[in-house]
């Protein structure tokens, strides 16, 4: 049975017009599951991989169904518009829901997915069977799939440059929730004088309205409920949060205690955090015999760069990390920068916010020490960060008698992963001596929120670090280390201690694998 026929005769060009705007938030919506599965669970990789799989089957069970819709294309086209608002729409509140309140995430996960991406498939065979009454079939399917293509373009340029950034996953889902439900108001425009829609059209108006009620009242409330989730997750006061290209920051306070979280994960707590860079910086500086010049990837907290700054013959700290939104928080917010020392705003101190690894590659400067202060590797893109390939590179910027340092996950709860890196370090190819590889020395410190927190150091030379002076090169009111503390740094119980790994390499990221399977086994999801 043929459609009835559109009453406009600009129905063609709106049509392709509405595929545009579909693709744009199909794809948005999966960008948008695999982005914020990555925040809550981790390992980007694996989530984008499931969320792109299951959408992608989805749409394929859509399609097949298509062909069960015999007759009333145009108001079945309308209520899957205002369906896929409707779940497109609430899949950022529902997941956040999901994970904050309910124990089977990824069950929702999946629900999500299957509902989303079936209504996805549905649309594009229901748009060339209506265009059928205007083109022959080879023009249909150029122009519907042209436009869909463009849009996916369109999405995938949208999302991290401007949709993340300005609205944040919340208000993302939210507002193409209210594209689709525009592009099914445009729809019963076109189709207005089709019996069928004229039948129903007080009831389809009703529902247009109800789903723009709903969408638009999270939208406007977005925030409020975000916080809402989010004071769930966190249990303390949300001094601050943003979703930036990068990552999903979040501070947390609890009287004078402050708590920094990305995407989920504690990066310090106020109350022990010194423990943490007390380790990572000193041994490096202390045992290197030069200062002037300091690198530190990472650390945009600028608690390292605060560590560093109590040696009075560093000239210069250069501070590389990739999101400003980062280090302007922590240089300007007047409870943040008191952490800090107000430390990011010291004259001594360069912040580039840049990769690291494109740093690097386009820079030609030597650096006495190089402090590696980065989130742990729980996906491919830090996981580089930590690879033979990235330790190599370091090495041509570091002084001939400088130190490197990096601080290298849990030898407690992560222990394989721990000496992953140990290896992977000690098995990188020293730049001035091609014929070697870099000197290494592993230990490790207790920090309260983290439990034994691991280190690696490295050297183009032999480390000393049972005969080093530290007593006469830390610098004085220290708050945790002191000679004894770095004396039994280095000596690791038996349930700690150095076992066989895979060094990890661009290629394979085996230290992905070793941090995963670790860190599940004792905190599964």
């Amino acid at each position: 049975m043929k459609p009835v026929a559109p009453a406009t005769v600009h129905a063609p060009l709106l049509l392709l017009t509405a595929t545009f705007f579909i693709a744009v938030s199909g794809l948005v919506y999966e960008l948008l599951t695999g982005t914020l599965s990555s925040y809550l669970l981790g390992d980007s990789v694996y989530q984008f991989s499931l969320v792109i799989g299951l959408f992608m089957t989805a749409m394929g069970l859509g399609a097949y169904f298509s062909r069960f819709i015999q007759s009333k294309l145009s108001l079945a086209f309308i209520q899957i518009q205002m369906l896929l608002a409707l779940t497109g729409g609430l899949s950022a509140p529902f997941l956040f829901y999901a994970f904050t309140y309910l124990d089977n995430y990824s069950a929702f996960l999946w629900l999500s997915c299957i509902l989303t991406g079936s209504l996805i498939g549905l649309e594009i065979p229901l748009i060339i069977r209506i265009l059928q009454h205007y083109q022959i079939l080879k023009l249909n399917i150029s122009n519907v799939l042209t436009a869909d293509y463009i849009g996916a373009l369109a999405a995938a340029l949208l999302f991290p440059l401007v949709l993340v950034p300005q609205l944040g996953l919340m208000r993302t889902s939210l507002l193409f929730g209210l594209l689709n439900l525009l592009v099914a108001a445009l729809a019963v425009w076109i189709f207005h004088t089709d019996i069928i829609i004229r039948q129903r059209l007080k009831m389809i108006v009703t529902e247009v309205v109800l789903i723009a009620t709903v969408l638009g009242s999270a939208m406007v409330y977005s925030e409020q409920l975000l916080q809402f989730f989010e004071l769930r997750l966190y249990q303390d006061e949300v001094l601050f949060a943003r979703s930036t290209p990068y990552q999903r920051l979040v501070v947390t306070r609890k009287g004078p205690r402050f708590r920094l979280f990305i995407n989920g994960n504690l990066q310090f707590d106020s109350l022990d955090e010194y423990r943490y860079h007390e380790s990572l910086v000193h041994p490096a500086m202390s045992l290197s015999r030069q200062r002037q010049q300091v690198l530190i990837l990472g650390g945009g907290d600028g608690m390292a760069v605060r560590e560093v700054l109590k040696y009075p013959d560093v000239a210069q700290v250069t501070l590389v990390d990739l999101d400003p939104t980062m280090t302007d928080l922590f240089r300007d917010n007047p409870l943040l920068k008191q952490l800090n020392d107000k430390s990011l705003s010291h004259p001594k101190v360069k912040v580039v916010n840049a990769d690291a690894w494109q740093y690097l590659q386009q820079s030609q400067a030597f650096y006495n020490v190089i402090i590696i202060d980065l989130p742990d590797p729980h996906h491919i893109s830090l996981s580089k960060l930590y690879s033979q390939a990235f330790y190599h590179l370091l090495s041509q910027h570091l002084a001939r008698d400088g130190m490197l340092v990096t601080q290298a996950t849990s030898p407690f709860y992560a222990r394989t992963a721990f000496w992953c890196i140990a290896h992977t370090l000690a098995a990188s190819k020293d730049a001035l001596s091609h014929e070697n590889t870099l000197y290494t020395q592993a230990y490790h410190n207790y920090v309260p929120s983290f439990g034994e927190w691991g280190f690696v150091l490295a050297s183009h030379q032999q480390i000393f670090w049972e005969t080093a002076n530290f007593q006469q090169q830390l610098p004085e009111n220290l708050r945790y280390l002191n000679t004894h503390v770095l004396e039994n740094a280095i000596i690791f119980p038996p349930d700690m201690q150095e076992l066989e790994t895979e060094v990890n390499r661009l290629q394979q990221h085996p230290l992905l694998r070793y941090y995963e399977t670790a860190w599940t086994q004792w905190f599964p999801s």
